[in-house]
């Protein structure tokens, strides 16, 4: 019994074919073109700031890059939302809800331990007591990355 590879299909064959890919492409299909219809209603600043999440039951759910867009966001609702019932796509809209998800930044790198005064001391004497000249000047380069040398 040998496993053999389905063949391929090409993607339009797959969506096509496959009803919850269909289904997902039309979903997303429409949150684009929902998307378009807010930035036409958002100030150029806000626009990059803001992104249409779902759009269901009278309620437009809108996710905001940070706190302070929110806030801002917030007290422009009434007249966002106004705009926004005048148009087709969102006749029925009664609520607007911002929930903020900060955008994935890089973490800052963890500091390197520090090395503390007791210990570049050890070192320092115990590179006087090795007589191979790259093993020497290898401890004596680390033992002057101490607080005490920095703060010099």
């Amino acid at each position: 019994m040998s496993l053999r590879p389905l063949p391929a299909r090409t993607p339009a064959a797959l969506l096509r074919e496959a009803r919850p890919l269909q289904a997902l492409f039309s979903e997303a299909r429409r949150l684009a073109h929902l998307q378009h219809v807010l930035e036409q209603q958002l100030q150029p600043a806000a626009r990059a700031h803001c992104q249409v999440a779902s759009w269901r039951n009278s309620c437009l759910l809108l996710i905001v890059s940070d706190g302070g867009w929110a806030t801002r966001l917030r007290y422009l609702e009434r007249r966002l939302r106004r705009n926004l019932q005048a148009t087709p796509e969102f006749a029925g809209l009664s609520r607007i809800v911002f929930k903020v998800r900060p955008s994935a930044t890089d973490k800052p790198l963890p500091k390197p331990p520090e090395l503390s005064s007791t210990a570049a001391n050890s070192l320092k004497a115990t590179a006087q007591g090795i007589a191979d000249p790259k093993l020497r000047a290898a401890l004596e380069r680390l033992a002057s990355k101490s607080k005490v040398d920095r703060k010099r």
